[in-house]
């Protein structure tokens, strides 16, 4: 069981990287220094947008309750 949290744990880790790179950043901090701050019509719509929030969240959730899981099979074995 232990195995199984830590292979998803790893997944997660990188569905939750690409899933982040992949957002439209708002601000004008970091994300202007490398071209963020252009702004195109080929960007995507509200849904993708929605959507993509929706699949990050549940990503992390997915990744907390791994990070919680291992931890407990640690402390309890």
């Amino acid at each position: 069981m232990q195995l199984f949290l830590q292979i998803l744990l790893i997944v997660m880790s990188l569905a939750l990287i690409l899933l982040i790179l992949l957002h439209r950043g708002k601000g004008g901090g970091l994300s202007t220094l490398f071209g963020g701050g252009v702004q195109s019509n080929l960007s995507g719509s509200s849904v993708v947008e929605k959507n993509l929030d929706r699949l990050t969240l549940f990503a992390g959730v997915i990744w907390i309750v791994c990070i919680v899981g291992i931890g407990l099979l640690i402390k309890v074995g």
